[in-house]
């Protein structure tokens, strides 16, 4: 709406004392949109709630077998949540392992400050 409309009309007391924000920077907006995103689908949100219950880093073959899902399936949802910044991956000879980036961690913090 221009500023010439909101000037002539009237409005309820109190009306337009919006708390500024400062905007995000452009790093961290897309880090936020990224984990949101890929928290979005279901089964990533359970392959990442399953991971961070582990006292330590999580085998491929066991998350595939806690899920009725092909391995390959289980293997690119993986991946999105390790591009997201959520899981770090760790190889040993022919096997994978993931466990939940510390950093990650903020990602919490920093979403109760957005939505505080």
């Amino acid at each position: 709406m221009s500023p010439e409309k909101t000037a002539t009309r009237a409005r309820p007391e109190g009306c337009c004392l919006l708390q500024p924000i400062r905007p995000l920077s452009g790093r961290r907006q897309q880090r936020l949109l990224g984990a949101f995103k890929a928290l979005a689908d279901p089964t990533r949100l359970e392959i990442l709630r399953l991971i961070r219950a582990q006292t330590g880093p999580t085998c491929v073959c066991d998350i595939v077998d806690h899920f009725d899902l092909a391995q390959p399936t289980i293997s690119h949802h993986l991946k999105v949540l390790k591009d997201a910044g959520l899981l770090v991956h760790t190889r040993v000879g022919i096997w994978s392992f993931y466990a939940a980036d510390p950093q990650s961690a903020g990602l919490v913090e920093e979403t109760r400050g957005l939505l505080a």
